[in-house]
């Protein structure tokens, strides 16, 4: 019964926050690169592979995207000098800094939308959807 109206409203919110984030970020960052720096924010370091389980892409995909992203000097890959087989992915404070402006465009426009409804109401939403997430 509700179904057809949940996606349609899921939809609309997704698109929204997808063109927000497209404009906003652009041209420095893409929210794939965004996202990349986020997992990397709380990690320092990581191996390419790592990456796979966050990000729900294939590892082609993955090295393509850390390419742009090691091009526009948001990370470098770094050699591990015990074992030369192994690349680690790490920040660079250009990453650091484009990282903090993603999130704050992000937080910006997901604030602006839900200032919409009460804090109850906020709570409340955020509830449900967690409970349609899981």
């Amino acid at each position: 019964m509700y179904s057809n109206q949940f996606a349609k409203l899921w939809s609309k919110i997704s698109k929204d926050l997808k063109s927000h984030m497209e404009t906003q970020l652009s041209p420095a960052l893409t929210e794939g690169q965004l996202n990349v720096l986020e997992v990397l924010l709380n990690q320092e370091r990581m191996k390419p592979s790592d990456l796979l389980d966050h990000l729900h892409t294939t590892p082609a995909a993955v090295t393509t995207l850390l390419d742009r992203m090691e091009k526009n000097e948001l990370i470098v890959r770094q050699r591990d000098e015990k074992d030369r087989r192994i690349v680690w992915i790490i920040p660079t404070e250009k990453g650091l800094e484009e990282c903090v402006r993603g999130v704050d465009i992000r937080d910006e426009f997901i604030h602006s939308q839900l200032d919409r409804i009460s804090s109850h109401n906020q709570q409340l939403l955020v509830y449900l959807l967690g409970k349609v997430a899981n």
